[in-house]
């Protein structure tokens, strides 16, 4: 299975790289290689790895793409992991119960939660 990676930059400097398709053995060593050469020439960037279209993640590269990740934020905190699937977050789990640490929850600051409770079961939600 192939994998194919966007790579996007904002304003401030920081990437994002929007994976699609499979991650397994034979495209985790090129993924390795491809973020050491991101890492090296930004290394001040955010690097944020954005898994929404990823299909597969086969348990052979799993192993090399935690390994990696951690790898190479060994000396800077600079790798974060995003719209990870939760049939994908619980195999990292499984692999590495402290990987959940670089996923980040784009829902942390979600100030709707506190607007649900506040309205939840009223029949108007404005006041005249």
């Amino acid at each position: 299975m192939s994998m194919k990676g966007r790579v996007r930059q904002d304003a401030m400097g920081n990437i994002t790289i929007h994976m699609e398709g499979g991650l397994d053995y034979q495209n985790s060593i090129p993924l390795q290689e491809e973020l050491k050469q991101i890492s090296a020439r930004n290394p001040s960037s955010q690097i944020v790895l954005d898994m929404h279209s990823l299909d597969f993640v086969g348990s052979s590269g799993i192993k090399y793409f935690v390994e990696m990740v951690r790898e190479l934020n060994f000396d800077k905190d600079q790798i974060r992991i995003t719209n990870v699937k939760n049939e994908f977050s619980r195999v990292f789990q499984l692999y590495d119960h402290t990987f959940a640490e670089l996923i980040i929850d784009e829902f942390d600051n979600d100030e709707t939660f506190s607007m649900a409770q506040r309205f939840t079961g009223r029949k108007r939600t404005y006041e005249n």
